[in-house]
């Protein structure tokens, strides 16, 4: 049996795909490559060594939807297609509520017609919005999102949850990311954003390259010890390796779940500009700007019901993380462009 990976030739999807066929998984892959490259997907197979099965298209789309049942024996999808930039979000509200809501809702109206029902979500730690207290755990309440890419994530995660409450033979398993970074240690796979990345990291990278004069640091008079914002920044293979994980709980009829995936460590912006300094020996300038709409200050994770019941903690320390990051972007200066 298969995986359907959707949006798997993206920054955390293709690194999943590289952890699930190193685990002894079959990867099938719906990618319709809008912010994204095939050639992750290439990168995957000289890693694993393994065939990844891949269809170009849109989780909208009925009928590749369809034909990727027909043709695959896919008995659970790990579903990370979506639309996934929060300043873009609100200017583009409608995109992404279409885009992200009806495009999961089809999904999962073929996988019930094809009597698949095990799914795993990538959702965020935006649903929090803007947290009472720090670190949040499953148990805290879901807040009201700053923007509307927190918005879909928050609803989707209604909606998965309302399908297990109708029909408990779904398995659904909801995974609240916290702030993905890091690469593939081989140096060939890692994040590349089309156009002006909208992360940290690879913005910083980009400066370190030199395609970029400086980084731009939105706010630094939040109630922080630096008064820059602080997440949670988790190393996209520990990530990776939490679907993995995710998975072997479904195969033990899971219900419906929740788990935070980070590391419980917060660090500011200019934290992490002082560990890729000190990492790499690269000097990154950087200049303060306005906040930004639809930022919060301060969000990091207590991830110990994933270690409880996932067997799941992150390995990468934030030393890795930006050594992963520079050691991609050093070798690949144009992404997957070459």
């Amino acid at each position: 049996m298969a995986v359907l990976v959707t949006g798997g030739a993206g920054f955390i999807g293709s690194h999943t795909c590289v952890e699930l066929q190193q685990a002894g998984y079959d990867v099938v892959v719906l990618d319709n490559l809008s912010n994204a490259s095939e050639v992750s997907l290439q990168r995957v197979e000289a890693i694993t060594g393994k065939k990844v099965k891949f269809y170009k298209g849109d989780i909208a789309d009925r009928k590749i939807l369809q034909e990727i049942f027909d043709n695959e024996k896919i008995d659970s999808c790990i579903h990370f297609a979506g639309l996934k930039a929060v300043g873009e979000s609100v200017e583009k509200p409608w995109e992404y509520y279409n885009n992200n809501i009806s495009g999961t809702l089809t999904l999962v109206d073929v996988m019930r017609k094809n009597n698949c029902k095990n799914i795993i979500f990538s959702s965020s730690s935006t649903v929090y919005g803007t947290p009472k207290e720090v670190p949040v755990t499953e148990q805290t309440p879901k807040g009201t999102c700053t923007n509307p890419y927190g918005w879909t994530k928050w609803m989707l995660e209604q909606i998965l949850s309302d399908l297990y409450v109708a029909d408990n033979e779904w398995n659904v398993i909801l995974l609240r990311y916290f702030n993905p970074i890091g690469a593939h240690k081989s140096g060939t796979m890692g994040e590349d954003p089309s156009g002006i990345p909208n992360n940290l990291m690879p913005y910083i990278t980009q400066v370190a390259v030199g395609k970029r004069p400086e980084l731009g640091v939105f706010g630094d008079d939040y109630d922080t010890p630096d008064g820059t914002g602080v997440r949670d920044y988790i190393h996209v293979v520990d990530l990776a390796d939490g679907h993995v994980k995710a998975l072997k709980k479904i195969e033990e009829n899971a219900g419906l779940k929740i788990y935070n995936l980070g590391t419980g460590t917060g660090y500011s912006v200019l934290d992490i500009v002082k560990n890729f300094e000190e990492a790499t020996g690269v000097k990154i300038p950087y200049s303060i700007k306005p906040r930004r709409a639809g930022d919060i200050a301060k969000n990091y994770a207590d991830a110990s019901l994933a270690k409880e019941e996932l067997g799941w903690v992150a390995k990468n320390g934030i030393k890795e993380m930006c050594e992963d990051s520079w050691r991609w972007q050093k070798n690949n200066p144009n992404g997957y462009e070459g």
